[in-house]
């Protein structure tokens, strides 16, 4: 039985993309089979898996259409175990076009659901808004994974986008639920970052994850080479907090 995890946040700069692609590699590397669907036109999840997004014929603007089936989107990338449903600036118009579709917010699940089971794990990486595109990407997740940076604005609209779930939760898809809050950027000789630390455990308690992924030069620069960080440096400090997040995953989805 798969199970399908969205990355969202409306706000950008967070390490959505970045949480995307190295959690894929990361539960790769620990033999899950793993999907990967970049749900956000700027691609960088497809590119930053070494994928030539300027040759893609059928991405993930054709499968939410449905004029494609996803086995005809789906590309193996170098990271073990990790498929990719690529995006491609085409995306953008989708929010458009589905707006007179009839159960337009369920154009996803539809079109996921004959494949579902063929993973263990399908992530979405979703765009920085909470357009038709995320709201496809929620009704279609069992779960979703919120990255929060520890920065001086971290919790700013993070009050906004859990109204957003809350509403998916009671017209979409009742059995939504919260992965976990991953607190991302951590830099621990800021007092601001512990600050933050502290207020996001203080507020939502259970629902943090206990990996905070720390800010890490390694995993700004595997992106530019194609690479997961696990690829790219699976010494750093960012491979080592992805891989920990990957196994508290595994962990909690276990029993």
């Amino acid at each position: 039985m798969g199970k399908i995890i969205a990355i969202a946040n409306q706000k950008g700069g967070v390490g959505k993309t970045t949480t995307s692609v190295n959690l894929a590699a990361c539960l790769g590397v620990l033999e899950k089979k793993v999907l990967l669907i970049d749900a956000d036109p700027q691609a960088n999840a497809s590119s930053g898996l070494g994928i030539d997004i300027e040759n893609i014929a059928v991405g993930t603007y054709q499968v939410i259409e449905q004029s494609h089936r996803p086995e005809d989107a789906i590309i193996k990338c170098s990271a073990p175990n990790v498929w990719v449903i690529p995006s491609h600036i085409d995306l953008v118009a989708i929010e458009i076009e589905l707006v007179d579709k009839e159960n337009r917010e369920y154009m996803l699940k539809q079109a996921l659901a004959p494949i579902k089971d063929q993973y263990d794990y399908i992530l979405i990486d979703c765009a920085p808004s909470l357009g038709l595109l995320t709201l496809n990407a929620l009704t279609a997740s069992d779960s979703v994974i919120i990255p929060i940076q520890c920065e001086y604005y971290a919790l700013e609209g993070l009050g906004k986008l859990l109204n957003t779930i809350k509403s998916v939760q009671k017209i979409h898809n009742p059995d939504l639920d919260i992965e976990g809050l991953l607190l991302t950027m951590f830099d621990s000789r800021l007092r601001l970052s512990n600050q933050v630390v502290e207020e996001v455990q203080k507020h939502f308690h259970d629902m943090v994850f206990n990996t905070i992924i720390q800010r890490n030069v390694k995993l700004s620069e595997a992106p530019s080479f194609g690479e997961s960080i696990i690829n790219y440096d699976a010494t750093s400090k960012g491979a080592a907090n992805y891989l920990h997040l990957a196994q508290e995953i595994i962990k909690k989805n276990s029993h």
